[in-house]
C-alpha cells in the first residue's frame, strides 16, 4: 500500500482574503464564529468585515481540506452559549497560513523595491 503524502501547502495559495483572515483569527486561540468576525473587525480597524454567509461558508470549506477543525470540547454551559461551534487551526492550516504570510511578504518587498511602498 502506497502512503500518500499530504499535500503541500503552496497548493492552496493565494488564499482568499476571508481565508486568511480567518487562519489569522485562529492562529493563537479557539474561536467561535462571531468571535472570529469581531476580532477581523478589530484587528482590521473595521477596514475589514466578514459576514456570516463568508464566514460560515470559509469556514465549510477550510474544515474539508483540513486547515481548521471544529472543536470537541465546549467551554463551562453556564459562561457560554451552547449552541455556539468553536474552530482551531490544525498543524496544515498552520502551515498554509505561515506559507501565506511569506508570499504576502515577498510580494511587500517587490512592492518596495519597486517603490510602491516607503523602505520604512
Amino acid at each position: 500500500m502506497v502512503k500518500k503524502s499530504p499535500p503541500e501547502p503552496r497548493q492552496f495559495l493565494p488564499l482568499t482574503s476571508a481565508m486568511f483572515h480567518i487562519l489569522l483569527a485562529l492562529a493563537d486561540r479557539e474561536r467561535h464564529g462571531y468571535d472570529i468576525m469581531v476580532e477581523v473587525q478589530e484587528r482590521t480597524a473595521g477596514e475589514v468585515r466578514i459576514g456570516p454567509g463568508t464566514l460560515y461558508g470559509s469556514l465549510k470549506r477550510m474544515v474539508a481540506s483540513g486547515m481548521v477543525e471544529e472543536c470537541d470540547e465546549r467551554p463551562d454551559p453556564d459562561f457560554d452559549d451552547e449552541r455556539r461551534r468553536y474552530y482551531r487551526l490544525t498543524d496544515f492550516g498552520f502551515r498554509i497560513a505561515r506559507a501565506e504570510a511569506q508570499r504576502l511578504a515577498d510580494l511587500v518587498k517587490t512592492a518596495k523595491r519597486k517603490k510602491l511602498l516607503s523602505k520604512a
